[in-house]
């Protein structure tokens, strides 16, 4: 089955901030556009394997159905969840990031 995916203004605003921290912080035009290739790359691979991706492991995350995709090639990854034949993604993290605590 394929999804259709949303991403949420929230994962969008995430998405965004992290590209304008590389683009004008790091004056590093390549890396912000490797970071689109592999955000585009999850994007795809959500639209067809979206429920193959374990549920979270913290408690209240997992009773949200919250399901975690890591970028391929950095150290970003989505929170998403799926309903029916949709999926939401709703955040975008750096692993450093503390994400249990900001959703919670």
């Amino acid at each position: 089955m394929d999804y259709k995916v949303i991403v949420t203004e929230d994962a969008e605003t995430d998405m965004e901030c992290f590209i304008n921290y590389l683009l004008f912080e790091k004056k590093n035009d390549q890396a912000a556009s490797n970071l689109i290739d592999d955000f585009e790359a999850a994007i795809v691979t959500l639209t067809h394997a979206a429920e193959s991706f374990k549920v979270c492991e913290n408690q209240h995350l997992m009773e949200l159905g919250y399901r975690r995709i890591n970028f391929k090639s950095h150290r970003y990854f989505m929170l998403y969840r799926v309903e029916e034949d949709k999926v939401y993604v709703d955040n975008i993290f750096h692993e450093l990031q503390d994400y249990e605590n900001r959703l919670i």
